[in-house]
């Protein structure tokens, strides 16, 4: 990272402000478009892409986590095409269409992949920035690590400067030469609302809580458990914040001095790191020139090279299936994809090689009402392995917490099955002795 937080793009794009037919018609007719992911996807640019779907011969494009549904989705196979690194809620009707798929990818290697002889190397990169302030700077806002890398190398970029975006620090701060056309568009950004924190989730939090202690730096992702806990570390002192997001329980957290990532390392030393964030419009208000928050390319947040730099980085995931040897899928239920890899990995091996790093899962015990235990003998049959058994850790569900690290795979049955729930336990024990 630059000493002033910016990535060094190469600074020689045109960045002309045009009209959206001007940028949508420089977008050749066979073309594969990179769309910015969680809320910095630029919807009002897609759905001028959309209604403008009769110029092109074959348009795919490629997404990380969507928040919502983008219009290109109304005209699948005629003429486009939608492959999602991360599928979400958001593209739940498209699946079983032919024009619709799925390549399982990891946060740190979307550029990777979208890059220069990546296996889909974008044509196009369509974002989001902030207007230009007095002196011209601008920002990519709430949504960089996917995407910052890919302004200095994509053949054409398309910005949609919105002034409902803020204006964040780090390495998405930019000026209109990073950007080949520019489109003002003023639209809400897509949100993340709060999840509902019940009992189970708070129960799941006290467990997860011991191994947080001082001093901790975390790593956390989408739902209740989350919520939950980052909810209740308010009496914890220097805690640190490094991943994938920022959401609205950081606020508190980093206002009240909980969070002051006093001792996180030389990363992002005194502030918090992220590569994206997502949350409500009081998020979006909060980080809007905030000192306190940076966002960085995928690299640093997600990869080795970043998380390696810390200290007591304690990476807080959640997943939907782990077997008895500790492996976990955390993408597909019934034959489905509900999900991708996403950060998942980068951070489970990241804990593995931070000093005083550790790997938490955690998840209810059930499924469909208590129907369905978490915890099964094997994954699912067809399912990925998202988290292999060698990266296994602690693992919590409301019933408790487990530590797998180092034991054998006799000991992990039998210390998940002792957090399973009490109704699926005899079946897990059967399972074991058969």
């Amino acid at each position: 990272m630059n000493p002033d937080g910016r990535t060094p793009h190469n600074g020689n794009r045109a960045g002309t402000q045009v009209s959206l037919d001007t940028a949508v018609e420089r977008i050749g007719r066979r073309a594969r478009v990179y769309a910015a992911q969680g809320s910095a996807t630029p919807y009002g640019l897609l759905s001028a892409i959309d209604a403008a779907h009769d110029r092109f011969e074959q348009l795919e494009f490629v997404s990380a986590f969507l928040l919502s549904r983008p219009a290109p989705l109304d005209h699948l196979g005629n003429p486009f095409r939608w492959t999602s690194l991360q599928p979400s809620g958001a593209l739940r009707d498209a699946h079983g269409s032919p024009h619709f798929d799925v390549v399982p990818a990891r946060y740190s290697d979307i550029t990777g992949l979208v890059g220069p002889s990546g296996g889909l190397e974008a044509d196009v990169v369509a974002c989001q920035a902030s207007p230009p302030d007095a002196q011209g700077r601008m920002s990519l806002g709430t949504g960089v690590g996917g995407h910052v890398q890919l302004l200095r190398s994509a053949p054409l970029v398309i910005a949609q400067v919105n002034p409902q975006m803020p204006y964040v620090h780090g390495e998405g701060e930019c000026r209109r030469t990073d950007f080949d056309a520019l489109v003002e568009i003023d639209e809400p950004l897509a949100e993340l609302a709060p999840a509902v924190v019940d009992g189970t989730a708070r129960a799941i939090a006290t467990h997860v809580g011991q191994y947080i202690g001082d001093g901790t730096t975390l790593q956390f992702g989408i739902g209740s458990i989350p919520d939950a806990v980052l909810s209740s570390l308010g009496d914890r002192r220097h805690l640190g914040l490094h991943g994938g997001m920022i959401n609205d329980a950081c606020i508190d957290l980093i206002t009240s001095g909980a969070v002051d990532n006093r001792h996180k390392g030389p990363l992002g030393d005194g502030v918090s790191v992220a590569a994206e964030v997502m949350g409500t419009r009081r998020l979006y208000d909060w980080v809007d020139r905030n000192p306190a928050v940076q966002l960085v390319r995928g690299s640093l947040s997600h990869g080795i090279e970043g998380i390696a730099q810390i200290r007591n980085f304690v990476a807080l995931q959640s997943t939907v299936q782990m077997a008895l040897d500790g492996s976990a899928n955390s993408e597909v239920v019934g034959g489905r994809y509900i999900s991708g890899p996403g950060g998942a990995p980068d951070f489970a091996f990241g804990a593995c090689v931070a000093t005083g790093g550790r790997a938490i899962v955690a998840m209810p015990s059930t499924a469909a009402g208590g129907r369905i235990s978490r915890i099964v003998p094997t994954l699912e049959e067809g399912a990925p392995t998202t988290l292999p058994a060698y990266v296994a850790d602690i693992v919590a569900t409301e019933f408790g917490a487990v530590e797998l690290r180092g034991r054998t795979l006799a000991e992990r049955a039998e210390l998940l099955t002792s957090i399973a729930h009490p109704d699926h336990r005899d079946a897990l024990s059967d399972e074991r002795r058969g």
